[in-house]
């Protein structure tokens, strides 16, 4: 009755905003179907999220024999040869867009502007999709849902910075040695990190992987295989005819339909149900996050259908709690029961420390005098080039493919990220029961001017680079909220209150060093979860 009471006074506090902002609307919440029962659980463990730290917490809690529930507010996407399990990224439908992705405005996010896997349906879905839109002033942020969060669409790259650069953005306590010796190569072995095959590489489907290194090369720049959690024998079947392809025409942005890519999904969620100690619930959306006066975490469920018509509520009870539902969906939880009083003690630096790894996306379009990239564009992602000598200007730049479009637009995808200070801080709003990104619109300035310059020298004369973030500023790669040492500590324990832990992007502060987050994610992820394993087992949990 309390959780119904209180719905109903947010809706009210939501529809008097709408009134006083001329009618705006706000975010849909799942939709009713009847009667709706409230069901109540104890759990030892519960972890918010399913990708990269919410997938290592469940794997190694339950290896040392913690019963975990793990809560996902998408879906499964299954995939096998010759699926249809996820959207293409030429001719994306409503599976794309999370519930139509509507920003706190009330304006849909219509990314069809952008070219090639940036373009999303232009009409508001009600599908528990496998992107969230979020847009804020300044820049629209890129949220993955589905079971194994962000790894379902990254592109994949695997990458591990130097110590210098690390040591650049995390504090020196985290031993660099222990990092590299232990947890990264426990996540490249998780992931079975692969570089593409050479036959792969030559084939007429790679010409536009082939040119950007040529490019690099011939622009003074070192280039290099970039290890990817592929089986690449999935690729080179594809180019044997022994499936359609997936890979090897670049459609593979929104999800990897032929199976193949050693999604968090398929790897540490798999191996952690494998124990019988995990149990992943999909379609649990988690709506409030609270402690209890006798000092328990209260979660709030919405259980939904895929079209995101409410079926159950539930109201969960735990010792211990993992926040892993990504650095934006962490935050906002966070913030919300901080400012509405059901988390006392959190930092006031909460939603601070918030940044973009620098990401810029552009189009490259190649000179008219030289070989065409080809109309169909093989991938994800096959060579990078990093400039890492600089520890304050580090950066990595990869060139993606593009989907297929049928026609030979001479374009290909390139893509940047680096070390930057710029920092952004999230606000709650009791308006809106919401908070938005305070982000100044070229916070990334210095890092975007080195990475463009690069690529402007890789690209050469009369070549065009078409730069989207002038079009529709946006990062895929959010980072920060709740951050370690201002907000946890280095394990992700938040300060101040036992039994509750951040163990994903928002742990991470703004930066994973000029490589794409999610390799450090599960690497600083293992690292933590074997501190809290070994200190708080048995004590907190």
């Amino acid at each position: 009755l309390h959780l119904s009471i209180r719905r109903q006074r947010q809706m009210c506090i939501r529809d008097s905003a709408s009134g006083l902002l001329g009618g705006a609307t706000f975010a849909p919440r799942a939709r009713a179907s009847g009667n709706i029962p409230l069901i109540r659980e104890d759990h030892r463990v519960v972890i918010i999220g399913s990708g990269f730290g919410g997938g290592v917490a469940a794997l190694r809690l339950a290896q040392a024999g913690i019963p975990v529930t793990v809560l996902e507010r998408g879906k499964w996407w299954p995939t096998g040869p010759n699926a249809d399990t996820f959207p293409s990224g030429s001719n994306p439908d409503d599976r794309a867009l999370w519930y139509g992705s509507v920003n706190p405005r009330g304006i849909y996010t219509d990314m069809t502007t952008l070219p090639g896997m940036l373009g999303l349906p232009s009409g508001p879905s009600l599908h528990a999709g496998v992107l969230e839109a979020i847009a804020n002033p300044n820049l629209t942020v890129m949220a993955a849902a589905g079971v194994g969060g962000g790894s379902l669409v990254y592109q994949g790259m695997t990458l591990q910075p130097s110590k210098e650069v690390f040591h650049r953005v995390f504090p020196e306590a985290i031993d660099y040695k222990k990092m590299d010796r232990r947890y990264y190569r426990r996540v490249a072995r998780m992931l079975k990190v692969e570089t593409a095959p050479d036959e792969l590489i030559n084939s007429p489907n790679y010409r536009a992987s082939r040119a950007f290194a040529e490019h690099t090369e011939r622009a003074g720049y070192s280039v290099e295989k970039i290890p990817m959690p592929i089986d690449w024998d999935f690729a080179l079947r594809e180019l044997n005819g022994e499936m359609k392809p997936s890979y090897t025409n670049g459609d593979c942005a929104l999800g990897v339909n032929n199976g193949g890519k050693h999604s968090v999904d398929v790897t540490y969620i798999q191996q952690a149900m494998e124990t019988g100690l995990v149990e992943v619930r999909a379609l649990h959306n988690v709506t409030e996050v609270a402690r209890t006066p006798e000092g328990q975490w209260q979660i709030e469920v919405d259980v939904t259908d895929e079209s995101g018509t409410l079926q159950q509520q539930k109201i969960l009870t735990s010792k211990a709690l993992i926040m892993a539902a990504g650095s934006v969906n962490t935050t906002k939880m966070l913030l919300r029961a901080k400012h509405q009083g059901r988390i006392p003690n959190l930092s006031d630096d909460l939603g601070k420390g918030w940044g973009t790894n620098g990401d810029r996306i552009f189009t490259w379009t190649s000179n008219p005098l030289s070989n065409s990239f080809g109309p169909v564009q093989g991938g994800p992602v096959i060579y990078g080039s990093k400039e890492w000598d600089n520890p304050n200007l580090a950066n990595t730049v990869i060139q993606a493919s593009l989907p297929p479009t049928g026609v030979d637009a001479r374009t290909t995808m390139l893509v940047g990220f680096g070390v930057s200070d710029a920092r952004g801080r999230w606000v709650y709003d009791p308006l809106t029961n919401d908070s938005t990104l305070v982000w100044p619109r070229e916070a990334d300035w210095k890092i975007h001017q080195r990475i463009t310059q690069r690529l402007w020298e890789i690209a050469g004369p009369l070549s065009v680079l078409g730069d989207t973030h002038a079009v529709a500023p946006m990062t895929w790669h959010p980072l920060g909220g709740a951050c370690m040492e201002t907000v946890c500590d280095l394990e992700g324990r938040v300060h101040n209150l036992p039994g509750l832990y951040v163990l994903d992007g928002a742990l991470i502060p703004g930066s994973t060093a000029a490589c794409n987050p999610s390799m450090t994610i599960a690497a600083i992820a293992e690292r933590a979860i074997d501190e809290i394993v070994k200190r708080d087992v048995g004590k907190v949990i």
